[in-house]
């Protein structure tokens, strides 16, 4: 008898004739999993803090930026409106790239070249050449967070992805939360360009990092690149975001954005029949048949869509309304991200042991009625009042927004995680841009309807010369900046119910969520 047949004789009749435990193998994580997956993780998740952090950092430095280039406000918001469009468009093809070259190799040169990418940005000379680089940086910024995403399924056992989803959730939250005080503070006392350089030294130690510390993933023959896929999907995502980043400039009804939704939808239409029936899909469109995944990315949108809309009307009513510096307005959204950053592991605790359901249903709870407590807000609200009613929404948020992802991305089968954390990425982008285009559209529709009525402020046939004309003209334009301010203010208090509604409507959709422990003996997540 020979030694095989001799080892198969010994083994127990349950573990001969059990088929599943051949590919057992295949799907465990890798072996630094087994020593332990907190490490790697936090190499992941500074790597993934960076890029998203610089999404909110660069929006406090645009006045100084115009300033110092002679840029019109139009021409300066490309900065921010080439990196969306570039991040946008590069997301759908981080899936392959992970798969072509390997998801450790793709992360660290994406961490390089992110780095290198912001250095250009500090180096720029122009605003043209700063856009230019801004579309450079964009691209490894695109592939960081779907990547990382990936990986933390690869690398995390079942039982433990809610307390590492509550670590991941540290860059999707805490890091935009976190850009306007850094960049307020290096704006208003260093200098704008340190807001790029800093990403230096960021990008080369979490670069050595990933080196030395993330295992080597399993990998799987990439398979040919679906560049009609691409085409279409990236004419579909620029086509998308440049409108709703240019609708409130161009005008929502004019020739320019209407093309632009048309040839969106009529690219995504394309794509979806593409993807189908291609034998090697860029991203597999099936994905979006099992309704947990599909309802998470609903509810994912609705979350994102008010947390930006607050990270980006709240420093402007604490700058114009209250008169606050860049600083000191960020110093008020600190205690925010701090009560996320104390929140999301708990809730990732949470997960682990009762499911997403219920601290989802909670978390939108809680954020809704924080929002709309917000919409009580006046010129002459203290600070101390905004700061808790911020920490209330933040803890909703926290306790919502990973317990959401992670149920989500976890319902799908392993072959089809890689898409998944691409679609996820893509749409927090796209909710991000869309919710803040339409709730833009309201703030601006509200304010040139309560303006209107307080033209008769200005008096007509004022006379030109004599003191008492310009004291009277010095009074007129007093009251007339007042009543902007009571106006703005009145508009935000508006958009604050109208996002205390939308997360509300959330708690329907996170009543369909999973309730219940996960299995433990379930296969590990995996991209292959």
């Amino acid at each position: 008898m020979s030694v095989d047949d001799q080892v198969l004789a010994d083994a127990p009749p349950r573990r001969v004739e059990s088929p599943p435990a051949a590919p057992a193998p295949v799907t465990t994580a890798p072996a630094a999993g087994d020593r332990g997956w907190i490490l790697p993780m936090l190499v992941l998740v500074s790597g993934m803090f960076m890029s998203i952090l610089d999404t909110t950092i660069v929006n406090v430095a645009v006045v100084d930026i115009q300033r110092d280039f002679g840029a019109t406000t139009d021409q300066v918001q490309w900065i921010a409106t080439a990196y969306t469009l570039s991040e946008g468009v590069v997301v759908p093809v981080s899936a392959w790239l992970g798969l072509r070259f390997g998801m450790k190799r793709v992360y660290t040169v994406a961490l390089v070249l992110f780095a290198a990418g912001s250095v250009l940005c500090g180096l720029a000379w122009s605003l043209d050449s700063l856009v230019a680089f801004r579309v450079v940086q964009a691209i490894p910024g695109g592939v960081l967070p779907a990547i990382t995403l990936t990986m933390v399924y690869a690398l995390v056992p079942k039982d433990k992805l809610g307390q590492a989803m509550g670590m991941y959730g540290l860059g999707i939250i805490f890091a935009p939360a976190l850009g306007p005080v850094v960049g307020g503070y290096l704006v208003e006392y260093v200098n704008w360009r340190l807001i790029f350089y800093i990403n230096l030294p960021i990008g080369i130690l979490g670069a050595l990092a990933a080196v030395f510390v993330l295992p080597n993933f399993p990998t799987a023959k990439a398979g040919r690149f679906d560049w009609w896929g691409f085409a279409a999907i990236a004419t579909a995502l620029g086509t998308l975001l440049l409108a709703l980043e240019e609708g409130s400039s161009w005008g929502w009804t004019s020739g320019r954005i209407v093309t632009l939704f048309a040839v969106s939808a009529i690219s995504l239409a394309l794509f979806v029949v593409i993807e189908l029936e291609v034998d090697e899909p860029l991203l597999d469109v099936r994905v979006f048949l099992r309704w947990p995944y599909t309802n998470s990315l609903l509810l994912i949108s609705i979350l994102v869509a008010g947390l930006f809309a607050v990270v980006f009307y709240l420093p402007l009513f604490l700058q114009q309304a209250q008169g606050l510096g860049a600083f000191d307005a960020g110093l008020v959204l600190l205690p925010q991200a701090l009560a996320m950053a104390v929140v999301m592991p708990i809730a990732g605790l949470l997960y682990d042991k009762i499911g997403p359901r219920w601290p989802a249903v909670v978390g939108l709870m809680i954020t809704a009625l924080g929002t709309y407590l917000l919409h009580d807000i006046t010129i002459d609200t203290s600070r101390s009042t905004i700061v808790w009613l911020l920490v209330l929404r933040a803890v909703g948020l926290g306790l919502a927004m990973m317990p959401i992802m992670t149920g989500g991305v976890a319902a799908v089968p392993e072959r089809l995680v890689a898409a998944a954390s691409a679609y996820n990425n893509v749409v927090q982008r796209a909710a991000q841009a869309f919710g803040l285009a339409v709730l833009t559209a309201f703030m601006t529709g509200w304010q040139a309807s309560l303006i209107s009525g307080r033209g008769a402020l200005v008096p007509a046939g004022t006379p030109a010369t004599g003191a008492a004309a310009q004291q009277e003209m010095m009074h007129t334009y007093q009251q007339y900046s007042l009543a902007q301010t009571q106006v703005f203010v009145t508009a935000l208090d508006q958009l604050m119910i109208v996002t205390a509604v939308l997360t509300g409507l959330g708690v329907v959709l996170a009543l369909f969520l999973r309730s219940g422990k996960s299995d433990p003996n379930a296969p590990t997540v995996m991209a292959h």
